[in-house]
């Protein structure tokens, strides 16, 4: 395969999402269709000895939540997947916006009965201004809550961006079973199991007037799809593949991570539309991914948060250029040259060496404390430095003080 081949099949993306909306279950759905893993966990969980894959640190385990951003990779139908799992939680916000400057585009999460909340229009915020595609996945459809044609007005009038659902619910409420395909104008019907989500899920796919859909649907449900699929053809907003690129728009789909309805056709379609690596500015110039010099963005690092591995990793976006195992860089902010040995890539606590990376791929090296977040690595013979990231105010105080002398 090509340099410019690889560079194309990469999909870098961030999940964002108000604390508890299911981003971290539809992240480890995402792994189960993707293969990377085999049985799924979720944050519901708990009590069980299975966890989600993104969620790796013992605190994350015992409370349910996500409290760092997980990097995770997986192949898939020819698109090498990175996925940037970022906490939900106010507490832990820098992270999450410092991660958003590693992704390409934004998978954004509501909750079919909470709607647009408090964090998500932070986050959204950030992915509006990087100027990324922005996906939406209307979640947890298989509870109770509020119509879809509801939710696109809410993210209309509040998010400030047009809605155009690529695919529709087929009864919710309770009573869901399964998606409408507006492209291919065709059914998709879920079978319930009895594996609660840690499996694929079984389906049956006809189209729109194939006479077992309706038979299976009954009268009313898809007399109702029938409504709701003209209303939408006559007042809704048309796909216009330019207004996603430009965050004008957001593609929505609607499912349940928990119990995987809809997760497969969301994947499928979403790798379809999300960009490759786009064009990055640095001071002196816009780089391109295409180019053959090297350059990467440190966004994260992680030390001793690993009992497994008592450590400092820095992760780096690569930006351009193609990465070997061993090569030396140039750290822009120390000017110093530095040999990237030992790069890694990551599944939650399981490390695995890497011979090379393409521009969307995000590896971690061993660091001594040379590097910090926001820095620049870069050839030799071609420097550039990407911007400071933004730096966030303390948001709570305390002062520690010994209880004698």
């Amino acid at each position: 395969m090509t340099f410019l081949e690889e560079v194309q099949r990469r999909r870098t993306f961030a999940i964002i999402s108000h604390p508890d909306a299911g981003k971290t279950t539809l992240t480890e759905k995402l792994l189960l269709y993707g293969g990377a893993i085999h049985l799924a966990g979720s944050v519901k969980s708990r009590k069980t000895a299975k966890h989600a894959v993104s969620d790796w640190m013992e605190i994350e385990k015992q409370r349910g939540i996500s409290v760092t951003s997980s990097v995770l990779q997986f192949d898939y139908d020819g698109c090498r997947v990175n996925i940037l799992d970022t906490p939900g939680h106010q507490d832990f916000s820098e992270d999450t916006y410092r991660t958003l400057m590693a992704a390409d585009s934004a998978v954004m999460l509501i909750d079919v009965a909470k709607g647009v909340e408090a964090q998500t229009k932070k986050l959204f915020a950030v992915s509006k201004e990087r100027g990324i595609p922005i996906f939406t996945f209307v979640n947890k459809i298989d509870h109770f809550g509020r119509s879809p044609f509801d939710l696109m007005e809410e993210i209309e009038n509040v998010l400030g961006i047009r809605t155009c659902p690529m695919n529709w619910p087929i009864g919710i409420n309770g009573e869901y079973k399964g998606v409408y395909d507006r492209e291919h104008e065709t059914i998709e019907l879920f079978a319930k199991d009895e594996t609660h989500g840690q499996e694929k899920l079984a389906s049956e796919k006809g189209a729109l007037t194939d006479p077992r859909m309706k038979e299976l649907l009954g009268d009313d449900v898809y007399q109702a799809l029938l409504d709701d699929i003209e209303l939408l053809d006559v007042a809704g907003d048309p796909f216009d593949f330019d207004k996603v690129r430009a965050g004008e728009l957001t593609p929505m789909f609607f499912g349940s991570a928990m119990t995987n309805f809809g997760v497969k056709p969301f994947l499928e379609k979403f790798l379809e539309l999300a960009p490759s690596p786009a064009p990055r500015q640095a001071v002196e110039e816009m780089v391109q991914p295409t180019s053959e010099d090297f350059s990467a963005l440190v966004f994260k690092i992680q030390a001793n948060m690993d009992p497994n591995h008592h450590d400092r990793i820095v992760f780096m976006r690569i930006c351009s250029g193609k990465f070997e195992k061993g090569m030396s860089v140039l750290h822009r902010q120390s000017n110093k040259t530095i040999r990237l040995s030992q790069p890694q890539q990551f599944l939650a606590t399981e490390r695995t060496i890497v011979e090379d990376a393409y521009p969307g791929d995000i590896i971690g090296v061993f660091d001594a404390g040379t590097m910090g977040v926001g820095d620049t690595l870069c050839a030799q013979k071609h420097k550039v430095t990407f911007g400071d990231f933004p730096v966030f105010p303390p948001e709570f105080f305390a002062r520690v003080s010994p209880k004698d002398t």
